[in-house]
């Protein structure tokens, strides 16, 4: 899908009150400021560097997206699919996780700060060098991800699943 049709997509969609088709589009740099995009078909979307800050993005299936560098800060991913997704250096400070599936996403680098992922399936997610300092993580599911590097000063893991993680090489307080 072109950006144009993306863009057409995305203003139909929030006047119609209806659920967006994109598809695999390409959302490269757009600037989606408080859009509405819940329960929004993303698969596969290029939304590189992309400034989606106080989105809704509420159950959207962001499954295999490409999110480099975006900003989604205040974001609301409450119960999103985000499997396979790539936020390398994407900035979601302030943003609503809740219950989302990030299982085997790309975090490296990403900006989690005050972030809540309270029960968020991070299962084999990349972790290294992210920030997630006072992340809410409160029973996140977080088997297997790796945290190379990771800050988690002050983050909540009260009842979170740390099964087979792997290294840590900053301090958890």
């Amino acid at each position: 899908m072109t950006r144009d049709e993306a863009m057409k997509e995305i203003a139909a969609a929030q006047d119609e009150n209806r659920r967006a088709n994109l598809k695999d589009a390409d959302l490269m740099f757009a600037d989606l400021i408080g859009a509405n995009l819940y329960y929004a078909d993303m698969r596969n979307a290029d939304l590189r560097d992309a400034n989606l800050q106080d989105a809704n993005l509420t159950y959207a299936n962001l499954t295999g997206a490409i999110l480099r560098g975006a900003r989604l800060i205040g974001a609301r991913l409450i119960g999103a699919y985000l499997t396979d997704a790539d936020l390398t250096g994407a900035d979601l400070t302030d943003a609503r996780l809740t219950g989302a599936n990030l299982t085997e996403a790309d975090l490296m680098d990403a900006n989690l700060t005050d972030a809540d992922l309270t029960e968020a399936d991070l299962t084999g997610a990349d972790l290294t060098d992210a920030n997630l300092k006072g992340a809410n993580m409160h029973y996140a599911d977080l088997t297997g991800a790796i945290l190379y590097y990771a800050d988690l000063t002050g983050a909540n893991l009260t009842g979170a699943d740390l099964r087979d993680t792997i290294g840590c090489k900053r301090e958890i307080s």
